[in-house]
């Protein structure tokens, strides 16, 4: 890949990202009805983007500064977000990591003693899509580089490899954007399994891989979780179920990841990552991307 297909890539995937971040808290409360009411029709926008965004955001603005993930930089730049623009739902760990660290202490002590033994939260794994992007085409660069960018926030294991396991799916479906669903699911999924550390996260993901894909989305949320306790295992295993299930139509991944509640902005997110790795800007529905809040330019 060019340095442009890779910008261009990580921004396709950013706005796969933050068009389910935004819907998926909008749709949150009294999710279980999410489809008749997007059947109805949207209502005006904006649909305003959470943490979740705000922090791929930072993503992008490190890897257009850097081409890859400087953990210093990285730090500074989700510290100094979190400063200007605080309002995004961070939740209170985060808040209290990123605060610390832009009071001038050092991100490996904040992160490594955050719950006496780093975060094993999700928010690694919901804000690595557009790295995955940048990097899709190299699964080895990939996956060390989201080890650094997870750390700096989530030291612990756990943290860490639901991002690495998020960020394999994004590359993957876009390594296989030309193949059959079915064909390219499968593929994804040996290459999650393959990449993901052991783990509660992974033997999730192991799990899921053995559920009937026909069961509806509340049903398999109560076998894998469905970020309810915001941690890795308990979010990405679904999320990928729900993802794999539906990659050639984004509109129904959403509505069926959101429908099983949860962390719905955050499953969401991480689900419109993956799908718009395979479909591309197309892909996303149209009035979706022009009811969502705006995304920054970085050109």
């Amino acid at each position: 890949m060019t340095h442009e297909e890779r910008k261009d890539l990580s921004r396709t995937v950013l706005e796969g990202l933050s068009v389910g971040d935004a819907f998926g808290e909008a749709f949150a409360y009294g999710c279980a009805n999410v489809r008749q009411r997007i059947q109805a029709g949207i209502a005006a926008g904006p649909y305003w983007w959470t943490d979740d965004t705000a922090m791929a955001i930072g993503i992008v603005e490190c890897l257009h500064r850097s081409g890859g993930i400087a953990e210093d930089m990285l730090a500074w730049i989700f510290s100094r977000n979190l400063k200007k623009d605080p309002d995004r739902g961070y939740g209170k760990m985060a808040r209290r990591i990123l605060d610390r660290i832009g009071q001038g202490e050092n991100w490996m002590e904040v992160s490594s003693t955050a719950f006496d033994g780093g975060s094993m939260g999700n928010g690694a794994a919901m804000r690595v899509g557009p790295l995955a992007g940048w990097f899709a085409d190299d699964l080895d660069r990939l996956v060390t580089e989201t080890w650094k960018s997870a750390r700096v926030t989530h030291w612990h294991p756990e943290g860490i490899a639901g991002a690495i396991s998020v960020a394999v799916a994004v590359a993957c479906a876009w390594q296989t954007r030309g193949l059959p669903a079915s064909e390219a699911g499968t593929q994804i999924l040996t290459e999650i399994l393959k990449r993901t550390p052991e783990s509660g996260t992974r033997d999730g993901i192991l799990t899921a891989s053995r559920l009937d894909p026909m069961i509806s989305s509340a049903a398999a949320a109560r076998i894998l979780g469905n970020g309810s306790q915001v941690t890795a295992p308990d979010t990405v295993p679904f999320v990928i179920w729900s993802a794999l299930r539906s990659l050639d139509d984004y509109q129904e991944a959403f509505i069926s990841t959101v429908e099983a509640d949860g962390d719905c902005d955050t499953n969401a997110a991480m689900v419109g990552s993956i799908l718009a790795a395979r479909l591309g800007i197309p892909g996303i529905p149209v009035e979706w991307r022009e009811s969502r809040e705006a995304l920054p330019d970085f050109d």
